[in-house]
């Protein structure tokens, strides 16, 4: 530790001009004067302080020295190049503190001139300490462990999807191109290594009849391809171009071997560093989802909607600008629970899966335990939900997903009824008393219909014989008959009243008819 006194503070009031106060030893032993000095013991030492000062705590060697400064010069400001290190020397030392621009150029004015301010120290001495120091800060930066490398998982899915593009590639042009020698073979053997191993093996196509192929194709295949060669519509190739042929089959067979090689230390890796996750949504999705992150630290810092939507950033961002419906899954979608699902749960089971495959992340990024029971354990819990899902309910979702699914219990509930005979009379119910109020009522209203019709005849029968008012009349009369017959043809016959002025009224028609003729 390295404590210096100001010895002109006007000249710290230049902020942009300090610089040129530290160009010569001499200059710098003008403004500040070497106040205590505090050797480290070893670089373990010096390692734990460098560390505390780099995270913003207060070392305890540290916090001795201050205590022996405040009680000589409680009434001195400290200049910290850190504030979060200031706030805590005040808090615990009650020392003021200061932090500014000026306080920035007067350390790097410090470091600058430190072995001109700092005598009996040789430059080399003080080279090596700096050295080791900051490879010990580097490493404890690092947290170096062997175990936990998911560096390599990163660089091993990087690799494995340039391979397979690669691969693509290198196979269509090598159909291709012995495509124009024998086109047939490719709609044959669809198979691509198997197609590769093929041609490097036999070359030109007259040497299918004389060649053996049972070790590369089934017998059913290899007849069909010896009878397509003999009658094949390709053109003929030099041997030449069949050699470069072959060497790019011997290209596609190489890559394909180490792929498949390239995937056995993927897969064992997630199995080492990340079982649980690799349990959950297999090694190939949960590779992808570390190197989108950067870390496995890194993926466990988010929360299950960010994993759920983790490669799908572009069409997030895109249906946020254009306010449509944003996306229910990324590189999460390619994992076996949601590619088993039908179209309309896929959203429901990524969101499942997606939060029970950030807490495997941070199980495994954190946790101590290195077996896979929770990763299985969740993964249950998921396929039950899956079940019920297409199920539509029949089944039920226990509490720990290991137990089985139970039914209820059918009971019996049997109920008494008793007949009720008021319900087969199919008659409304009407008192006498009201039956005899509507007979009284009806007889009443023929009474006086009968009364208004006599009057209407008298009227008839004073009238002048004038030709056109008797016509208009007799006109009106009928009219007028016409409406109360329909009237009374419509009413029932409820008495004996009712039938004699039906007889009446016929007797009228006949004495009109008459009169008119």
């Amino acid at each position: 530790f390295l404590f210096l006194q100001v010895l002109n503070e006007k000249k710290l009031q230049e902020v942009d001009s300090l610089w040129k106060e530290f160009e010569t030893p001499e200059k710098a032993n003008k403004i500040v004067k070497l106040k205590h000095f505090e050797k480290f013991q070893d670089t373990t030492e010096a390692l734990a302080a460098s560390t505390a000062l780099v995270e913003g705590k207060l070392s305890k060697n540290l916090k001795k020295i201050l205590k022996k400064i405040v009680a000589k010069d409680a009434h001195e400001q400290l200049a910290v190049a850190d504030a979060k290190l200031g706030g805590v020397i005040k808090d615990k030392l009650n020392l003021s503190c200061i932090h500014s621009p000026m306080v920035i150029e007067l350390m790097r004015g410090i470091r600058s001139q430190i072995e001109g301010l700092i005598t009996g120290l040789p430059s080399r001495e003080m080279a090596a300490m700096c050295l080791g120091l900051a490879h010990s800060l580097s490493r404890y930066k690092l947290k170096f462990s062997p175990d936990k490398v998911d560096t390599m998982i990163i660089q091993a899915i990087s690799l494995l999807d340039d391979l397979d593009k690669e691969l693509n590639n290198y196979i269509m042009r090598c159909r291709e191109w012995y495509g124009w020698h024998f086109p047939e073979l490719g709609k044959i053997i669809t198979d691509n290594l198997m197609y590769c191993k093929c041609v490097r093996k036999v070359g030109d196509r007259s040497n299918f009849a004389s060649s053996d192929v049972s070790d590369i194709l089934p017998e059913e295949i290899e007849e069909d391809v010896k009878a397509a060669a003999e009658i094949s519509m390709g053109t003929e190739v030099s041997e030449e171009d069949i050699n470069n042929i072959i060497h790019l089959c011997d290209q596609v067979i190489e890559i394909s071997e180490y792929r498949t090689q390239l995937y056995d230390y993927l897969k064992n890796r997630m199995m080492a560093i990340a079982p649980n996750l690799t349990v959950m949504v297999g090694e190939l999705v949960g590779a992808r989802l570390i190197a989108h992150a950067g870390s496995l630290l890194n993926l466990a810092k988010h929360p299950a909607s960010t994993v759920q939507l983790l490669g799908a950033e572009k069409a997030l961002f895109r249906a946020l600008k254009t306010k449509r419906d944003t996306p229910k899954f990324g590189l999460i979608y390619h994992a076996s629970l949601v590619g088993q699902t039908n179209t309309k749960n896929k959203g429901k089971i990524s969101r499942m899966l997606a939060a029970k495959t950030a807490l495997t992340i941070r199980y495994d990024a954190l946790g101590e335990d290195t077996s896979a029971e929770m990763g299985a354990e969740n993964r249950l819990k998921v396929e039950t939900r899956l079940r019920l899902l297409e199920e539509r309910g029949i089944r039920r979702i226990s509490g720990t997903g290991k137990a089985l699914a139970r039914t209820d219990k059918y009971q019996n509930k049997s109920e008494v009824k008793i007949f009720d005979p008021s319900g087969d009379s199919t008659l409304p119910a009407v008192s006498k008393k009201r039956k005899i109020q509507e007979v009284e009522e009806q007889e009443t209203e023929v009474a006086v219909k009968a009364k208004k019709f006599k009057a209407e005849m008298k009227e008839e029968t004073t009238v002048e014989d004038d030709g056109p008012v008797k016509k208009k009349k007799k006109k009106k009369n009928k009219e007028k008959q016409a409406e109360e017959e329909e009237v009374l043809s419509e009413e029932p016959p409820t008495s004996p009243t009712v039938e004699n002025t039906e007889k009446k009224k016929k007797k009228k028609k006949k004495m009109k008819d008459e009169g008119e003729d």
